[in-house]
């Protein structure tokens, strides 16, 4: 009986030998499979040639290593490549098993063997784990290049760290979708933008009808294009290639689009030297790329992202140029308009940049909340996504928006919508089509209260009143809300499309914030409107009357779009328009200086129409005695007259009418039905207004 124990025990021991057992890869090992050998071999020997060029090629490399380790799945050195050419693909929780292989047949494999097994149980959000070969990995480490090896080491000890801390913390409340087979294909989709409304998407896929038809041989895809999807009652469109002149038959890559969708920004390689060019939506055809700025934006350093300000007039981008904190630093150029070009570049200093590298740079249209990525900070791992907020004139220090957004891969390319409701970027989870997919981000925010409900239940088991939860809606992510005002500017009566030039004004600072322009196809426009100031709109385009509009939005106020057309009056006798910027102090006559800019685009319309004559008027609401209201309306419209002639414009064409309350656009009936205190208001302030028309030209 000892000598069976004895046997038995001996077996057991030669299995584990057997089984954990480094076996080479040489033909005497394989003499019964010579042929399956020789395939073998030969599949590792390009795989081992493309491996020694760099992790560019490992992508083709795998495939050729899994062959051979198909056939001798005991060789360590295989696994140890296999594994570690799956952590530079998209598929890196794929690795750990052949790491842990490799580690398991030969601990003496490859000297960084734990570094990237801790690589591996990092991704997979296996801290402990992590962090031990991490630190096994670090005993091992000297020669000259061992402070650079610490100090990447016990960077990601820290990032395991702050994983674990994150993962505690993890937000249930966001919904991660992926966007669904009209965007996404079995290639690679990423870099996804968004017009503010969400109404256009323009992203980068590597697909069969890329133009040119080329192919990357180092990883086996095709070259990048740009792809453009429209969103119609709420479902995305299947995509489409955007075409010539913005894709080329090299790499093209989606950056940046206004918040209006009227300008993109794209990069090219340009032969290794990475730059932004910018291309213009005139009419239904994109413009061909034009190169920004030299010296300001690109130089020949490496510029790689960049977004857009809602007012146009600061750019914000990534750049690898000397002056920076280390790597990729974020910086930004504001746009001279005297010179009409962008102005030097600042960096956004320390609190933003580290000495790491950040990326995918995005300022949210309320011009406060800036998204970007970076690989310091409180990183979980590789980049993660940051939020910061302007607050007196100072960036906040960046907050690490957690999981389950940010995971211990990069995580880049976000973008976020106007509402704040939703964000949108690229990842690989279970559900993707192939490579990376466009993925959308639903925030729900606090959970919502239950409801206690007594209704029946279909669960006839379920004799208890039951617990039923408020439907919720998405909230927005954004501290500071915005007013989307959107539509098409078209002429009055034939409704024609109209390309016009659109005025945003700080109605108390009395300034001019941007200028923008309606699509000369389409006549669409958007503009975004952050809260917390008193906005004016001028509308105005060669051969039509001038168009404005007021919207005082309060600054704890929701998000809200506003479709809203704008008819443009031709320059005809009999032609009017309500002046929506015209302020007088209370019960006076006394023009506000907010008035100013309103009166000036009049006065800049009788001086290129020197033959215009016109009616000023002003009109009050139907409260207070005739008298008063005419004469108050009277001498209102003549400070408009006054205003105007001196300035130079003659007397002899401008008349100045004070109507009371005699023409109102709303009626006391239509008032009277009108159950709010706030709504009745509003259409008695709709009633107080001056108007402009042409008596003669």
């Amino acid at each position: 009986m000892k000598k069976i124990s004895t046997i038995i025990t001996l077996f057991f021991i030669t299995s584990f030998i057997i089984k954990a057992q480094d076996i080479p890869f040489e033909k005497s090992y394989f003499k019964d499979r010579k042929d399956e050998f020789k395939d073998a071999k030969s599949a590792l020997d390009e795989a081992n040639t493309l491996y020694e060029q760099g992790y560019q090629a490992y992508k083709v490399a795998l495939s050729l290593f899994l062959k051979a380790q198909n056939f001798n799945p005991n060789n360590a050195e295989v696994n140890y490549k296999v594994g570690k050419c799956y952590l530079y693909s998209s598929y890196k929780t794929k690795a750990t098993p052949y790491l842990e292989k490799a580690l398991e047949l030969n601990p003496n494999v490859a000297q960084d063997i734990r570094y990237f097994l801790g690589r591996a149980y990092h991704l997979e959000k296996q801290w402990d784990k992590a962090i031990s070969e991490y630190k096994k990995y670090r005993n091992t480490i000297s020669g000259i290049n061992a402070p650079e090896r610490f100090a990447e080491v016990d960077k990601r000890i820290e990032e395991c760290g702050y994983g674990k801390k994150y993962e505690e913390k993890t937000d249930d409340r966001v919904f991660i979708d992926n966007i669904g087979k009209d965007i996404n294909t079995d290639g690679p989709e990423y870099g996804a933008i968004i017009s503010a409304d969400e109404s256009m998407m323009i992203f980068t896929s590597r697909r069969p009808n890329t133009t040119g038809g080329q192919q990357d041989p180092f990883i086996n895809e095709y070259f990048e294009d740009i792809y453009i999807a429209y969103k119609e009652k709420g479902k995305w469109l299947p995509a489409q290639n955007i075409g010539k002149p913005v894709n080329t038959e090299g790499h093209d890559a989606s950056v940046a689009l206004a918040p209006d969708g009227q300008k993109l920004i794209i990069y090219i390689d340009d032969k290794g030297d990475g730059n932004l060019y910018e291309c213009r939506l005139e009419g239904a055809t994109w413009s061909k790329p034009k190169k920004l700025d030299n010296n300001t934006i690109n130089t020949k350093e490496h510029e790689s992202s960049a977004s857009y300000a809602a007012d146009g007039k600061t750019l914000y981008f990534v750049s690898n140029r000397q002056g920076g904190l280390g790597g990729r630093d974020i910086w930004y150029s504001r746009w001279d308009d005297k010179n009409q070009k962008w102005g030097a570049a600042i960096n956004m200093g320390a609190t933003i940049n580290t000495k790491y590298n950040e990326e995918s740079v995005v300022i949210h249209p309320d011009g406060k909340t800036l998204y970007f990525s970076s690989e310091g900070h409180s990183s979980s791992g590789g980049y993660d996504i940051f939020k910061s907020e302007l607050k007196n004139g100072s960036w906040q220090k960046p907050e690490n928006i957690g999981y389950p957004i940010n995971t211990p891969d990069d995580d880049v390319f976000f973008v976020i919508s106007g509402s704040g409701r939703r964000g949108y970027y690229s990842s690989v989870k279970k559900d993707t089509y192939g490579e990376k997919d466009v993925y959308v981000i639903t925030f729900l925010g606090p959970e919502k209260p239950y409801l206690l409900s007594n209704e029946d239940n279909l669960l006839a088991s379920r004799t208890a009143p039951v617990t039923e939860k408020i439907i919720e809606k998405p909230v927005e992510s954004s501290s500071k809300k915005i007013t989307i005002l959107k539509g098409a500017i078209k002429e009055m009566g034939s409704l024609k499309p109209i390309k016009a030039e659109i005025e945003l004004i700080d109605v108390e600072e009395n300034t001019i914030l941007a200028t923008f322009e309606s699509n000369s196809s389409s006549g669409k426009y958007l503009v975004s409107l952050p809260s917390g100031k008193n906005y004016g709109l001028a509308v105005k385009a060669e051969g039509y009357l001038f168009h404005s509009e007021n919207f005082n939005i309060p600054d704890d106020h929701a998000f809200k779009e506003i479709e809203k057309d704008i008819l443009l009056q031709k320059l005809e006798v009999g032609s009017k328009i309500i002046l929506k910027n015209i302020f007088y102090d209370y019960n006076k006559a006394t023009l506000r200086p907010s008035s100013m800019n309103e009166l000036d685009r009049l006065y800049n319309l009788l001086v290129k129409n020197p033959s215009l004559k016109v009616e000023l008027s002003a009109h009050t609401d139907s409260r207070g005695g005739d008298a008063y209201n005419n004469k108050l309306s009277e001498e209102r419209a003549q400070s408009c007259v006054d205003y105007l002639t001196q300035k130079g414009i003659s007397k002899d064409r401008l008349i100045a009418k004070g109507y009371g309350k005699q023409q109102l656009l709303i009626s006391d009936a239509q008032i009277a039905k009108i159950k709010s205190e706030e709504e009745k208001e509003e259409a008695h302030q709709q009633n107080r207004r001056t108007e402009f028309k042409i008596l003669s030209k």
